[in-house]
């Protein structure tokens, strides 16, 4: 007998418009215009705050300061008259001027390489150890977080020339002939608050700088060693490149620091003894305050903000591309 011929089947197409399980899609959930205009005036809503804020308190003064520049204004005229770039001829021609921002320049070199090098030697011995290093952040820090008007006043008394007591100190140990009025010379008396400053800002850099450290990989400093490295070498090559981004980022805001510095001058010496001390801040106070010459005194100020925005940017993408290259590691 023959076998029976197998049976055949045939694939029933599937209807048309109506695809098969595997081709079906989910639903997609679209938000209506409707909804997407509500969102945005919610989102107005929200940021309508923070920028009627920043339109008061910086936008507003900053337009009004450029105002100021342009006029000559005391504090009291309605419709200041106009001087054009009056105050910039007379800011250029100003001998005080050039003094207080000779005082500036110093004290930018001075108190930005002070901190830093004090800081990275505290940050750099204190770097291994573990007990009670807390307690030694907090006790260096602490200045950096104190009123700076408390810091010049105790300050001050420090520099006091009868009961002071840095001078009693010299009197102990013999060297009182180096005694003096050390705020009250005109020789001694920019140095003096400088040194203050350094004092205020060496514990926040030492901070900063000690906690770069803690992520500084150990191995390739053991390894630097291990291949004959001295401890020099494995500062300059190992440890340092690693830490460089913080290191820039602490140089500028010490830096930046020396173009704004006006409350421990105000404090401790209020710009004198004969002009000895006065800072581009100080003068524009004076000016501004003390004078009643609004105008020039804002001119000053914007001198010095023009003179800082660049340097805090070039800093900054230092910075920026020592963290992008990996620290230079």
């Amino acid at each position: 007998m023959s076998a029976a011929p197998a049976p055949t089947v045939t694939a029933v197409p599937a209807a048309p418009g109506r695809p098969g399980r595997r081709g079906r899609r989910p639903a997609r959930l679209g938000v209506s215009a409707a909804t997407r205009r509500q969102q945005a005036r919610l989102g107005v809503l929200l940021v309508a705050p923070a920028v009627a804020l920043m339109l008061v308190f910086l936008v507003f003064p900053v337009l009004n300061a450029v105002y100021y520049v342009f006029v000559d204004f005391d504090g009291l005229d309605v419709t200041p008259p106009w001087v054009g770039l009056g105050n910039f001829t007379e800011l250029a021609q100003d001998r005080q001027v050039w003094a207080a921002a000779w005082n500036n320049l110093i004290w930018i070199v001075l108190g930005t390489v002070g901190p830093l090098v004090l800081g990275l030697t505290l940050a750099l011995l204190l770097w291994g150890v573990r007990r009670g290093s807390t307690l030694y952040r907090i006790v260096f820090f602490l200045p950096y977080v104190l009123p700076q008007v408390a810091v010049g006043v105790v300050w001050g008394w420090i520099y006091a020339p009868t009961r002071g007591w840095l001078n009693r100190g010299l009197e102990a140990v013999g060297l009182g002939g180096l005694a003096r009025g050390w705020l009250g010379d005109p020789d001694t008396a920019l140095y003096a608050v400088i040194a203050t400053a350094v004092w205020t800002a060496t514990g926040f850099v030492f901070v900063i700088i000690l906690s770069a450290l803690r992520n500084v990989d150990t191995e390739q400093v053991d390894a630097a060693m291990l291949d004959g490295a001295g401890y020099l070498q494995r500062l300059r090559y190992v440890v340092l490149p690693q830490i460089r981004p913080v290191f820039l980022m602490v140089t500028a805001l010490t830096l930046i620091g020396g173009f704004a510095v006006f409350d421990l001058v105000f404090v401790m010496t209020g710009g004198g003894p004969a002009n000895a001390t006065e800072v581009l801040g100080t003068y524009a106070y004076s000016n501004a305050f003390q004078l009643s010459r609004i105008s020039y005194g804002t001119t000053l100020a914007l001198v010095v903000t023009a003179l800082a925005v660049p340097v805090a940017v070039w800093l900054d993408r230092l910075q920026r591309r020592a963290a992008l290259d990996g620290g230079g590691a």
